[in-house]
């Protein structure tokens, strides 16, 4: 029975090439529906032979084939519209890494160069579940075909684009060898010389020749505003000698102890200071200016935007006790001491919580999130 354009979505069979066919029966060994059987023809000649009915398209006869004798066809056009899949979510997984370590279909799971994380490749995948049975964190489930193969789509193009950089590094001599570095660049280009308290440039012609300067192609928008979520904001804080009068209130707010009074005036901001702005908010004259600058999506459009902050940032800081592993490094670099370990859980002082986001930052596992 073969299957037409007339007939629901479904996944190609299997295809068995009688030329590299050694008809040893190991696919008819590791079918789990009985699809495959050796039949005799012509004589003693035997033939492997597939019933398209009873197969489901798990893969197992082509990974066991000794002789690579059974090939699917193009599956992804054909199966994205239909079933299920088994998909990790990259916010739940811990890195443990043992979904790897149990998969018997080679090429289902990879690990993420950027990520580091694991992700599936849904044309491999035979939805044997073993992963899901052993995963400790409960990030590996069932989601629909389409968004199992947007996502593999999403976190495989960010793959090449690094493989490529990492492959044209030397060629570049110099030049940006990154699209870290590609928007580390354009952010310093547009800082340095700008007076402007406040502005807004439009970067995304400059973005996209710059990218494919460096991989010899682009990215389309979205990818471009995948990027830009990643991208952390810079502040700067300075002190505005003539209007600062010594009178040490932002002294007395600092949370990390950065600010000492030059006598008579103006204070000094030392290196300690983590741009919470509570200096901004105490300060009576306005004598302390505090602007961040950031890549910001807009309209499929990437913008450079430089803003003054009146203030210290409001929102709250979130750990996951399913990712949190307890290594204690965001409570020891916490410069607020905001962040103590109780009853097996990483606990956050909002009193004490400056919203600096230094431990969303050095969390190795994701487990941190700023919400602001």
């Amino acid at each position: 029975m073969k299957t037409t354009l007339s007939e629901p979505l479904r996944e190609p069979v299997p295809v068995i090439s009688p030329k590299l066919c050694l008809n040893c029966g190991a696919c008819v060994g590791a079918c789990r529906t009985g699809a495959i059987e050796l039949v005799a023809s012509g004589g003693e000649e035997i033939h492997s032979v597939m019933d398209e009915d009873k197969c489901i398209r798990c893969g197992y006869c082509a990974r066991v084939c000794p002789a690579e004798a059974i090939k699917y066809g193009e599956i992804l056009p054909r199966s994205v519209t239909v079933g299920k899949a088994v998909s990790i979510n990259q916010d739940e997984c811990v890195g443990c890494m043992t979904c790897t370590r149990v998969c018997p279909s080679k090429g289902a799971i990879n690990v993420g160069q950027v990520s580091k994380l694991p992700f599936i490749d849904p044309s491999y995948c035979a939805r044997c579940e073993e992963c899901m049975n052993v995963c400790p964190s409960a990030a590996i489930k069932y989601s629909s075909r389409k968004k199992a193969y947007e996502k593999f789509a999403k976190i495989k193009t960010m793959e090449i684009v690094s493989e490529l950089l990492e492959k044209e590094t030397k060629r570049l001599a110099g030049d940006a060898s990154n699209i870290d570095s590609i928007f580390n660049k354009i952010s310093l280009d547009l800082s340095h010389g700008n007076t402007d308290d406040e502005f807004e440039i439009d970067v995304t012609d400059r973005i996209n020749a710059d990218i494919e300067s460096a991989v010899d192609g682009d990215l389309d928008i979205e990818d471009l505003k995948d990027i830009v979520k990643i991208t952390s904001p810079t502040r700067n804080i300075t002190v505005i000698e003539e209007s600062c009068i010594g009178c040490t209130l932002c002294m007395n707010v600092c949370p990390t102890s950065a600010i000492e009074l030059e006598k008579p005036s103006p204070v000094h901001i030392g290196d300690e200071c983590v741009r919470c702005g509570r200096c901004i908010e105490a300060c009576p004259l306005e004598a302390i200016s505090l602007k961040e600058e950031h890549f910001e999506a807009r309209d499929d459009r990437i913008y450079y935007v430089r803003k003054n902050l009146e203030g210290p940032r409001t929102g709250e800081v979130t750990v996951s006790s399913e990712s949190c592993q307890l290594c204690e490094v965001c409570v020891n670099k916490c410069p607020a001491d905001a962040m103590t370990i109780e009853d097996d859980c990483v606990v956050v002082d909002r009193e004490k919580c400056i919203l600096c986001g230094a431990c969303e930052v050095i969390c190795p596992l994701n487990a941190v999130r700023l919400k602001t």
